[in-house]
């Protein structure tokens, strides 16, 4: 087999498409964000990022800088090793006693990504228990890879759909292990998920409660916990997992729950047991952006101002966007040629960096671009970005709302 023509071949069929993804050669500054210089062939420009998941600017805050200096000068950068040999540091322990209290769960446990937390304990616990897994349609890639790999029994329900849920959780005994796993917030939608309803639900059907809530905390909440937190459900959840390559603003993943469930994941999942563990740096900063959102509400509060304001503007220029009542707005294209040459053209002619979603992170023909305002945006980028849309838009004949 000519492997290299087989290759090449995948690829090009990916780029006639208008699913191949490019890589921007990117350069942050301490103090520039929500700016970046882009790294060409021709040098270097700077351009406005409206795509990133630092929320709250948490990855340039003065106290997660310090942190993460102070403890490479004092431990070194790496761990040594997984967390069972020789690999759990002091800050470890330190952070997963802060997500405990958080969360309000009696553990936590970190990993070194989000990614990993998800399929870890998923797996585990669904080969070790045999629980029968209920799933939102549009949860995290993550997620449904641990489903799969658990090789147990699912029912995936419709996006958000309550109704649908019930329906799927009739069809299994009542006594029969299972788990309902499901997103606070989903990023491709930014849709706010009905935490209380599948809480109830799972009461009623006995159900364990799986809530991954990447994309709220630190950006929801009077302490940065979450929708669960803002909603007041924090008790009727079993296992939270969450990350911190968001808006608090580092690397690395984990979960909250019981004792027993934590113990058990921590024996068992070979995706904790088998890898190295979190560089301590990592772990201080994460401390640090945390122990700094528990406090201080002022970013999460610019957040929501601007996130307000970028709907308005959207809505007052009739470009339809996806309102699920969260903080992620996405915008659909509907065809992944146009969607990059909408993305094409904010970076060439408005220096905007929008990243373009595309098969197969959402279906074909849902094609869109996903604008995340944050705490460092201003109203005036705002109008900028709008109006650079709005010209998109005429200039393309795409059709506007009424």
């Amino acid at each position: 087999m000519d492997y290299s023509s087989y290759f090449i071949s995948r690829l090009n069929d990916y780029k006639k498409n208008g699913n191949y993804r490019y890589l921007l050669h990117l350069e942050k500054f301490v103090g520039e964000l929500p700016y970046a210089f882009q790294h060409t062939g021709q040098g270097t420009e700077k351009i406005l990022i409206w795509c990133n998941n630092d929320y709250c600017g948490m990855s340039q805050h003065p106290d997660v800088l310090k942190a993460m200096r102070d403890s490479i000068k004092l431990h070194g950068a790496g761990s040594g090793g997984s967390r069972s040999i020789s690999g759990t540091d002091i800050s470890h322990i330190k952070l997963e006693r802060l997500l405990a209290k958080l969360h309000h769960k009696p553990s936590a446990l970190l990993f070194s990504t989000g990614y990993i937390a998800n399929e870890a304990v998923i797996s585990t616990l669904g080969s070790q228990l045999g629980f029968t897994f209920f799933s939102d349609q549009e949860n995290h890639a993550s997620i449904i890879q641990g489903i799969t790999k658990s090789k147990q029994e699912k029912y995936i329900f419709n996006h958000c759909d309550v109704d649908h849920l019930e329906f799927c959780l009739k069809k299994c005994d009542i006594n029969k292990p299972k788990i309902i796993v499901f997103e606070s917030i989903y990023s491709m939608s930014g849709q706010v998920a009905p935490l209380k309803e599948i809480c109830a639900l799972a009461k009623k059907y006995k159900a364990l409660t799986y809530l991954d809530e990447v994309h709220a905390v630190g950006a929801y909440g009077p302490t940065g916990a979450g929708i669960a937190e803002e909603l007041g459900v924090s008790g009727e959840i079993d296992i939270i997992q969450s990350g911190f390559g968001k808006t608090v603003g580092v690397m690395g993943g984990y979960i909250a729950g019981s004792e027993e469930l934590v113990d058990f994941v921590r024996t068992f999942a070979p995706g904790f047991i088998f890898t190295t563990s979190m560089l301590p740096c990592m772990a201080e900063g994460s401390y640090a952006s945390l122990t700094h959102m528990m406090t201080s509400s002022r970013e999460r509060d610019v957040l929501h101002k601007n996130v307000r304001y970028l709907k308005a503007k959207l809505q007052e220029e009739h470009i339809s966007f996806l309102d699920g009542g969260g903080h992620i707005i996405p915008v659909v294209v509907g065809n992944a040629i146009k969607c990059k040459q909408l993305t094409d053209y904010l970076l060439q002619e408005h220096k905007i960096y929008i990243q373009p979603i595309v098969y197969p992170t959402v279906p074909v023909g849902q094609e869109r671009i996903r604008l995340t305002p944050t705490c460092n945006h201003t109203f005036e980028m705002i109008e900028d970005l709008v109006g650079a849309l709005k010209s998109f838009w005429v200039d393309n004949s795409v059709p506007l709302a009424a």
